[in-house]
């Protein structure tokens, strides 16, 4: 566990390395005004015993002046090392911040199934600011404090070896006090930081989830869900704090103790001419300066075991491998003409098995859609084209091509995908549009508007393109959001176009509308279309049933309707059930 704490610290100051001539210059001021700092007793020592024991009043306005002048000194340089220090600590949280957000969008989908949005946040933004102070204090505390601290004791030493013992009697029991306090403390800090990631989650999901919570009245049980997170997350604090504040207790009393002996023995040596009143006052100003670094230096181990957690839960994260990466030396992926072929494909997200022994060829330019229960594997079969995910077993070719063995964004850079649960980013309509091809100039941005006929209602809002759609898109309707989605998708111009439920929420008017641009973007595309509006499928070139993780029948609308077999059964409820309706 030592080892393995030791690799964390010095992994976090690893990060200190870009940085390592600008820490070497804080450190140098640094040091500078700590020999000012430790020269000062010395002085009081000289102006007692030599300037006012022989009434030297200009010695003594001498030895004040250099005082003061060095103490002025020492001002200026600590401001600049704290400006300095501020730099230096901002940008390497910025750094770890950027490495850990990238490092996040290369991590595969199922590192996201299974961690809520909120505690992935609370690792970018609450954890990578624990470590700000660390960097701070490791710097400001650790270095100088420890030469201050080795100083002091040889001045002191120096100056009288028995007056120096006695004033470190106590420091063996204070640092087996901290060390047991450490112990204990590491592991509260660490419930503390997963309880308010738990709480992060929560409020991330009860937000996203306002409308549901309203149209069910469930505010009383969210707000005690929240009030019972909160207390928890409160309680733990609480907890490392109590035994975080015994840090400070065990230093003072340690040092009241160690000054209690120094000032009863000086007496002793003082009426024995063993040492000089200059001496003791200059003493007991070291001691405070021996006792003040350890305070500083229980401030930054403290700041390191109330940090470490925070730091383990990044590098958690960084150490996670994506599941789905590039292979070495891997290919390109030329034009894709769409030669689609599934061989002997098995997959399963836990345990439970979701696509059994699955193939299938896909010729160029064919529309399949994919139909069965909820469940059955369709949108899977979809997310394994697009290699979000790896077979356990089997093969999956795209012209030839094992996608496992070729570059992931030539592959996904040609393929067109369009969600039944839209998304849209905080962003205008036009750069949300502009996300299916980044250089797209304003013309192509309206050409795919208008194809799935979302230009009419764009151009009533009051700034257009331009309008700004909020947080997910809310100020728009759920159709808008997906027509804005679908015309994102023809503007990828795709070799690969797959829609899982695209026209879901799509008014029956409008509907039959963006059919005609679907017709325009399928030819001479491979399609995949996931709907269970079956409606919408009739005119697809070939229809999967799948269910179970198999595909059970396979034909176009016409031959399966005369098969009389599963798809046949699911159209004939489906119409009948619209009629009960109507």
């Amino acid at each position: 566990m030592k080892f393995e704490k030791l690799n964390i610290i010095f992994r976090i100051f690893s990060y200190l390395k870009p940085f390592l001539l600008k820490t070497v210059f804080v450190i140098f001021l640094m040091i500078i005004v700590m020999i000012i700092n430790l020269i000062n007793p010395y002085f009081f020592k000289v102006a007692i015993d030599k300037y006012i024991a022989n009434n030297d009043l200009n010695g003594l306005f001498m030895i004040g002046g250099l005082i003061l002048l060095l103490n002025i000194i020492s001002l200026f340089l600590s401001r600049i090392r704290i400006i300095e220090m501020g730099k230096i600590t901002n940008k390497i949280v910025l750094n770890i911040r950027h490495e850990l957000y990238e490092h996040i969008q290369k991590l595969s989908f199922s590192f996201f199934d299974s961690r809520p949005v909120g505690k992935i946040l609370a690792r970018v933004v609450n954890d990578v600011n624990s470590l700000q102070q660390l960097f701070a204090n490791s710097i400001t505390s650790l270095i100088p404090e420890l030469l201050t601290l080795i100083f002091v004791a040889a001045i002191m030493f120096y100056m009288n070896y028995k007056l120096a013992l006695a004033s470190m009697i106590i420091l063996p029991l204070l640092i087996i006090g901290l060390f047991l306090i450490e112990t204990i403390s590491r592991k509260r800090w660490m419930e503390y930081r997963n309880n308010r990631s738990e709480l992060n989650a929560f409020t991330h999901e009860a937000i996203s989830g306002i409308r549901v919570v309203k149209t069910f009245t469930a505010e009383n049980k969210t707000n005690n869900r929240f009030k019972l997170l909160t207390n928890k997350m409160m309680n733990s604090f609480v907890n490392a704090v109590k035994i975080n504040d015994w840090f400070w207790a065990m230093v003072f009393v340690s040092w009241g103790i160690g000054s209690v002996v120094v000032f009863y023995l000086s007496v002793k040596m003082i009426n024995l001419n063993e040492v000089t009143v200059g001496t003791v006052v200059a003493f007991v100003g070291y001691i405070s300066m021996f006792w003040r670094p350890i305070m500083n230096l229980s401030n930054f181990y403290n700041s390191l075991v109330t940090n470490i957690s925070a730091a383990e839960r990044i590098f958690e994260i960084l150490d996670t491998e994506p599941n789905i990466v590039n292979p070495e030396n891997a290919e390109i992926m030329p034009k894709i003409n769409g030669h689609i072929e599934f061989k002997n494909v098995y997959f399963s997200y836990d345990r439970d098995i979701v696509l059994n022994n699955v193939s299938f060829k896909i010729n160029p330019g064919e529309t399949i859609a994919l139909v069965g229960p909820t469940g059955a594997g369709k949108t899977t079969i979809v997310n394994l084209i697009s290699r979000f995910y790896d077979p356990q077993k089997g093969q999956i070719l795209i012209d030839g091509y094992n996608i496992k063995n070729v570059d992931l964004e030539s592959l996904r850079s040609q393929m067109g995908i369009m969600l039944q649960d839209t998304f849209l980013f905080s962003d205008t309509i036009k750069n949300n549009i502009k996300y299916g091809k980044l250089d797209a100039t304003d013309e192509e941005i309206i050409k795919a508007a208008k194809s799935v006929h979302a230009h009419e209602f764009i151009m009533k809002l009051e700034k257009g393109y331009d309008t700004d759609v909020n947080e997910r898109g809310v100020r728009l309707s759920i159709g808008e959001r997906q027509l804005i989605s679908f015309a994102r998708a023809l503007l990828a111009n795709p070799s690969i176009l797959i829609l899982d439920e695209a026209t879901s929420n799509i008014d029956t008017h409008t509907e039959k509308l963006v059919q005609d641009g679907i017709k325009k973007l399928l030819k001479g595309r491979t399609s995949f279309v996931i709907a269970h509006r079956l409606s919408t499928i009739r005119n697809a070139d070939r229809i999967f049933y799948i269910d179970n993780g198999r595909i059970i029948e396979t034909g176009n609308h016409s031959e399966l309707m005369r098969k009389k077999g599963y798809y046949y059964n699911l159209y004939i409820s489906q119409f009948k059930f619209l009629e009960i309706g109507a």
